[in-house]
């Protein structure tokens, strides 16, 4: 993989970090999702004319896109209403790499190699380590959590594959990103009315700027993913991606206050080694 794209995804990660963060922080995680929605569209929209439509082979991918985003959003949500930032975020992060890895092979075609694979492996190994003690009292397991968590990771496997495909035969990725990205506002604005009906309206009215800001730092973050993906394998590039568990740890210990353990450290340390497997591969 070349050294700018490498870099690029790793910055991606962080932004993806940062816009989980702000999902976390907020009073009601479906109002906040919804407002970051509406600000990655905010924020695509005045670009689309510039850019136009990816081209039709790839609509139908970008629908499908768009329906499972939906449901990413819905399971992530859930895991956000009970469970500690840090262990639902890896938890729903660190299981797709293997699955989009699996999936990419048989349904895209593409080989990794021995190297490749192993990065894969112990990226996911550091990120699984880190959610076994993620945050304040989680000695237990809260079992719905870790159910949605998981389900989110299989959304998250779903849409990589299928955005991977699409980028690729939208001709620009830039124009793919920036429509599904205003198809993402458009499904998940209807949702969030049918479950919290008007009260979410007022929730958006007060943290615009923290939607502005999340939906910016979302659409940078996807969108970098989404142009990697025409450069180099699909399944790199989404396990790169997942190094945003670094970054959101870090977010949990310095803004949220949850504590560090020996075992976030050792985390870590697999998952950069994870880094230069897959960086030399």
């Amino acid at each position: 993989m070349d050294t700018f794209v490498f870099l690029a995804v790793l910055f991606a990660a962080f932004c993806h970090a940062g816009w989980n963060a702000l999902i976390k922080v907020g009073l009601d995680p479906l109002s906040t999702t919804t407002l970051i929605a509406i600000g990655s569209a905010l924020v695509a929209a005045p670009f689309l004319p510039f850019v136009g439509l990816p081209a039709p082979a790839a609509w139908p991918w970008l629908a499908a896109s768009a329906i499972i985003h939906l449901f990413y959003f819905a399971a992530l949500i859930e895991a956000y209403r009970t469970g500690d930032l840090g262990q639902v975020y890896p938890i729903a992060r660190g299981s797709a790499p293997l699955m989009t890895a699996a999936a990419t092979t048989f349904i895209v075609g593409e080989r990794l190699s021995v190297t490749g694979w192993t990065g894969i492996v112990v990226l996911v190994a550091g990120v699984f380590l880190l959610s076994a003690r993620g945050g304040s009292a989680l000695l237990r397991v809260d079992r719905r959590a870790v159910g949605f968590a998981l389900l989110t990771a299989l959304t998250i496997c779903a849409y990589s594959v299928v955005d991977g495909i699409g980028a690729r035969l939208a001709g620009d990725p830039n124009a793919y990103s920036l429509a599904l990205f205003v198809l993402n506002a458009a499904a998940l604005v209807p949702y969030a009315l049918y479950r919290n009906g008007c009260d979410v309206i007022p929730a958006m009215r007060l943290y615009w700027r923290r939607g502005f800001a999340g939906g910016a730092l979302q659409l940078i973050s996807y969108g970098t993913v989404l142009w990697a993906m025409t450069l180099a394998p699909i399944a790199i590039v989404a396990a790169l991606r997942e190094t945003s568990v670094l970054f959101g740890a870090a977010i949990a210990v310095i803004v949220l206050k949850e504590p560090l353990r020996a075992t976030r450290i050792v985390a870590a340390l697999l998952i950069l080694c994870g880094l230069v497997l897959i960086r030399v591969q």
